[in-house]
């Protein structure tokens, strides 16, 4: 019974090696082959500076930015509670939300008629870190943030279009832009404007 036991625990480490060390050193190694920027999550630079990660949303609420689906997650799109509210149609709070947050969007958006606010834009995503939004959704938001820059709608329209991603191998998901992305270049167009002003 004793050597049954010792047999028993010697496999039991066999395979915790192997699945907690051998497994995990595996998926790294295809990672470092095959995946993007070799595993590591992929990060955007501002002037010498990351600004964020590309697949993860930010909280942008300042006019001058296009903002980014509502998150869940707690303040700043926090990866640690990733998740839903799993508060369903019919729940009283989860509508109460959905009213204050068209509400606030129209404020920022006076142009805009009710049944024109991108129903993204005031329902969080089921992860709620989704650093993506609709065409529509930014195209809606174009007229706000050039006021609020002081520039052209075409050429905020223009940066839009610039960013918008096709679906996956042009047949999975829909089209979408990257908010962190746009917010980015957005930024440099107005340097590059401002620094030719000066010239």
């Amino acid at each position: 019974m004793i050597s049954t036991l010792f047999k028993s625990l010697k496999l039991t480490v066999a395979f915790c090696i192997l699945l907690s060390v051998c497994y995990i050193f595996i998926l790294w190694l295809f990672a470092q082959v095959a995946g993007p920027n070799k595993g590591n999550a992929a990060v955007i630079e501002l002037n010498g500076k990351v600004v964020g990660a590309t697949h993860v949303g930010q909280p942008f609420t300042q006019d001058i930015y296009f903002w980014g689906r509502p998150s869940h997650a707690g303040d700043g799109y926090d990866a640690s509670s990733s998740g839903g509210s799993n508060k369903g149609p019919s729940n009283e709070a989860y509508l109460a939300d959905v009213e204050a947050r068209i509400d606030t969007f129209l404020w920022h958006h006076p142009y805009l008629k009710r049944e024109e606010v991108p129903a993204e834009m005031v329902t969080a995503s089921g992860s709620g870190l989704d650093p993506d939004i609709s065409p529509k959704a930014a195209y809606a938001q174009a007229k706000r943030v050039a006021e609020a820059r002081g520039i052209a709608v075409d050429k905020v329209m223009a940066l839009v279009n610039a960013h918008i991603e096709g679906p996956l191998l042009g047949l999975f998901g829909p089209q979408k832009v990257n908010v962190l992305k746009l917010n980015v270049a957005l930024e440099k167009a107005v340097a590059k404007n401002h620094e030719d002003g000066i010239k």
